[in-house]
C-alpha cells in the first residue's frame, strides 16, 4: 500500500515530466519551448493540450492533497493558458511565451516539498530488482 508521502512524491515526479514536456523540451537561455508552445499554433490542438495537462496537474494535486491555495493557483495558471490558446495569432504567441504548465507544476512541487520533503530521484524511488542467484 502506498503511503501519502510516496503518492505525493510520485505526483512531484509526474509534475516534473509534464513541465519538461510542455515547456522545456528545447532550452534557449533562460527560456524553453515545449509541446505547449508548438501546439499553440495549431488551432484546437493547443487548447486540447492545455486542458489535458491542466486536468493531469490538478489530478496530481488532488492525489497529493495539495492545499486549496495551491490548487486555485494551478487552476488560474492553466485557465489563463487555455484562454490564450483561443485567440488567433496574438493569443498563440502569448501562449508560446506563457509557461503555465511550468508555473502550475512548480506550485505543486513546492507544496509537496513543504509537506513531505524533497522527492527522491526517479532512480531512487524504484525498488532495486536483482536476479535471484545472479552473481558478478
Amino acid at each position: 500500500m502506498e503511503t501519502d508521502r510516496e503518492r505525493a512524491h510520485r505526483a512531484w515526479r509526474n509534475a516534473e515530466r509534464i513541465k519538461k514536456l510542455s515547456d522545456d523540451l528545447i532550452k534557449i537561455g533562460p527560456w524553453g519551448l515545449g509541446l505547449d508552445g508548438v501546439l499553440a499554433w495549431v488551432p484546437a490542438a493547443g487548447s486540447i493540450y492545455s486542458l489535458g495537462t491542466a486536468g493531469l496537474l490538478l489530478y496530481e494535486g488532488a492525489k497529493a492533497q495539495a492545499s486549496t491555495w495551491t490548487m486555485v493557483r494551478m487552476a488560474a495558471y492553466m485557465l489563463a493558458n487555455s484562454a490564450m490558446s483561443e485567440v488567433p495569432v496574438i493569443g498563440w504567441a502569448m501562449d508560446t511565451l506563457f509557461r503555465a504548465q511550468l508555473m502550475a507544476a512548480n506550485a505543486l512541487q513546492r507544496d509537496i516539498e513543504a509537506r513531505h520533503g524533497p522527492a527522491p530521484a526517479a532512480d531512487e524511488a524504484r525498488p532495486q530488482r536483482q536476479a535471484l542467484g545472479a552473481t558478478r
